[in-house]
């Protein structure tokens, strides 16, 4: 069996779920660990720094979204890939997911093999994107907002703002060159990458949240194109 030597969380209230899923992936060869709630799910992520963590949205106490939520308040979870199991597939559960900080949904019931398929897109998409020039990119400063891409923090008017991966993510790619208009298709492949099928208001609800956040007078809309950051 090879060793695939990437570590992957299952967080998921329902044991027989979890010795499925695990019992599948370790015959992969993945390191698989394990959480039922969502407070174990942020411990263990936080110690053993999973490359994926796979993720049920409907848990008692504490659901996937606030889980998803508080991961990504750690700067060094930043990078971990999550992508939400769930047997939702209403569009307002992935927005509120992908504005959590998700990067996919998987749907259950799902075979074994599609699957793994699945998780081995994600983590070649973790493997292009965690490069040593993406992790020593220097802060950005844009007049009144500072943008510091190793802590994912946007200061602004020395107030620190803390932005969803998705949020920052997409802030960044605007930024890198203002006044450029990035079309829709743009921002779906640079953002969320062609594996990813989200819905057409993904988008605009992340532009709405950054408004909100940043302020309106930076990301001007181009009707019928798409967005540009202007300075």
């Amino acid at each position: 069996m090879e060793h695939n030597t990437h570590r992957i969380l299952l967080v998921d209230d329902e044991p027989d779920i979890l010795e499925f899923i695990s019992y599948n992936l370790k015959k992969t060869g993945y390191d698989v660990y394990t959480a039922n709630t969502g407070k174990e799910a942020v411990l263990k992520a936080r110690e053993i720094i999973p490359h994926l963590i796979i993720l049920d949205v409907m848990m008692p106490e504490m659901d996937g979204i606030e889980t998803c939520e508080e991961i990504r308040s750690f700067p060094e979870l930043q990078h971990t890939i999550i992508a939400f199991l769930t047997a939702r597939s209403e569009d307002y559960s992935q927005i509120a997911g992908f504005e959590a900080g998700a990067d996919d949904y998987i749907s259950k019931p799902i075979k074994p093999k599609v699957l793994q398929s699945r998780i081995k897109a994600l983590l070649k998409r973790l493997n292009e994107a965690v490069t040593p020039a993406a992790i020593i990119e220097k802060p950005i400063t844009k007049k009144e907002l500072h943008i510091d891409k190793e802590r994912y923090l946007v200061i602004k008017n020395n107030k620190e703002l803390v932005l969803p991966k998705k949020e920052f993510e997409l802030l960044t790619l605007l930024v890198s060159k203002p006044d450029r208009v990035f079309t829709r298709d743009d921002i779906f492949h640079s953002v969320w990458g062609d594996n990813i099928i989200v819905g057409d208001r993904t988008i605009d609800v992340h532009i709405r949240k950054l408004r909100e956040k940043i302020g309106n007078r930076y990301i001007k809309t181009v009707k019928g194109v798409g967005y540009k950051f202007v300075e």
